[in-house]
């Protein structure tokens, strides 16, 4: 019966989707399963080239800075060349910056080159979150987003094994590989998944509306700005799992062994309860799912203070990537349904560049805190930017509701008795759950906010009109 029970789950777990999502899916996982690069970096520049590890620190941060600007490179080519082409672009010059990489051995030019692998590698990112939006249905996207990360620590952790293999055989040979892989992504892109940016929808034709979404456009939206503003801070959280915890055990007199027993813990209760905690909140509040998650990070990592053990100190690894198995598909299932279509590039590519700043800004934070007041502080600061970003998530979750009801009860629009407008209740609120202007709609203007497909939905009194498809992509996996 277990087995049967489990066999379901996966089952219900996978089904659905589009066969695009799947070969999406499938480039992402090879994508991390050659990414040998990120892991040896600092040991092929100290121990086989000999440089300092001043100098190593210093390529490792360029590699950095340069995800941090292609990140908003990323989403806006993602929106005006379109997913596709943005996803060939990147990973085509990713793996000829990986490999040329291996090759190069002036200290400048090392440096030049990782700050371009770095911008190149990050730039895929924006694409890849919008075009599993355009392709999945909105009650499918947590599950998605869920499914793809799971592929992402799968890939991330085999990689991680095998690189210290291939690194005692040949550090080139491991550039090598990683190019290969890249360049093999690419061509699953091109054979196999289509465009799927959104066309400008017949609301937006009829009316002579432009589709452009600039970045002033993301800047300004006050609601998406707070989201990534609090993605900056569990992300810092997070971070230090990999920046301060090996310091901090290194410090308390554990071994190298020892950390990477503890962390290990991660990679395994991810790849093992990704899918089956998904199943059990994707249709669950994704504001109150975001409080705990940020909590849980927070005071994960507060717990370590107290940590004088192995067991203990993977206990409350497993305290924060239960955090982290919430946060990540739910926080970018928000993100996309606050996104108009035609700037889901953009949208994305903020909210990639908020954990790009994150990795830049968390090893300066830790070093100065560990060197200056001890690790214990350090523990402490995280619960208390835990709870921070859990506050600040429940006061604009709560914002978002108030406005809501506010609009709603501001909604003009007349429907004759027996008549159901398709896809959308009287009193204004989307099928997906997320907010949208019920004054607008009785305007009939849409507010790009989506709701059904995710497109708006206009009702006139007397007329019944049905959704439209945001794109052909949409169309063919039957969301509307």
């Amino acid at each position: 019966m277990p087995l049967v029970a489990a066999r379901r789950a996966v089952r219900e777990s996978v089904s659905g989707l589009p066969r695009e999502f799947w070969w999406l899916w499938t480039s992402t996982l090879v994508n991390r399963l050659g990414a040998f690069v990120a892991t040896f970096m600092a040991l092929y520049l100290t121990l086989d080239r000999g440089y300092s590890a001043s100098y190593a620190g210093l390529v490792a941060s360029l590699h950095g800075l340069g995800g941090v600007i292609s990140s908003l490179g990323g989403g806006v080519m993602a929106d005006r060349l379109g997913r596709r082409p943005t996803l060939l672009i990147a990973q085509s010059s990713t793996a000829l910056s990986v490999a040329l990489l291996g090759f190069v051995r002036d200290p400048v030019a090392i440096a030049a080159v990782a700050f371009l692998v770095g911008a190149t590698s990050n730039a895929s990112r924006p694409a890849v979150q919008a075009m599993m939006a355009d392709i999945v249905r909105p009650e499918d996207r947590v599950r998605a987003f869920s499914l793809n990360y799971w592929a992402i620590n799968l890939g991330f952790a085999v990689s991680s094994m095998a690189a210290g293999f291939i690194a005692e055989a040949s550090y080139l040979a491991g550039f090598l590989i990683e190019a290969g892989m890249t360049l093999a992504c690419a061509v699953v892109v091109f054979l196999k998944v289509p465009e799927s940016r959104p066309e400008r929808t017949a609301v937006e034709r009829a009316s002579g509306g432009t589709d452009e979404v600039g970045l002033g456009t993301v800047v300004r939206d006050g609601r998406f700005m707070g989201v990534v503003g609090l993605s900056f801070l569990v992300a810092l959280i997070f971070q230090q799992g990999s920046v301060a915890l090996p310091i901090a055990m290194g410090e308390a007199g554990f071994t190298p062994a020892d950390y990477g027993l503890a962390i290990a813990v991660n990679g395994v209760l991810i790849v093992a309860l990704q899918i089956p905690v998904t199943r059990f909140i994707e249709h669950r509040d994704p504001g109150r799912l975001l409080v705990i998650s940020s909590l849980l990070a927070g005071y994960g990592f507060g717990l370590t203070a107290f940590a004088g053990s192995i067991g203990v100190f993977a206990l409350t690894v497993c305290v924060w990537t239960l955090a982290e198995i919430v946060n990540a598909p739910t926080q970018t299932g928000v993100v996309v349904r606050l996104s108009p279509v035609q700037g889901r590039g953009r949208y994305q590519g903020m909210y990639t560049m908020s954990w790009s700043v994150a990795a830049l800004v968390a090893p300066l934070l830790s070093g100065v805190v560990i060197d200056r007041w001890g690790a214990e502080w350090l523990w402490g600061l995280c619960a208390v930017i835990g709870t921070l970003a859990g506050v600040g998530y429940w006061a604009l979750m709560r914002r978002m509701r108030e406005e809501v009801t506010s609009e709603v009860g501001e909604l003009a629009v007349e429907v004759p008795d027996g008549v159901k407008p398709a896809g959308m209740k009287p009193t204004g609120v989307k099928p997906t759950g997320v907010e949208f202007s019920s004054r607008e709609a009785a305007a009939g203007e849409p507010t790009g906010r989506e709701f059904v497909a995710g497109e708006p939905v206009v009702v006139t009194p007397g007329e019944r009109k049905p959704p439209v498809a945001s794109s052909e992509a949409e169309a063919r996996t039957g969301s509307v």
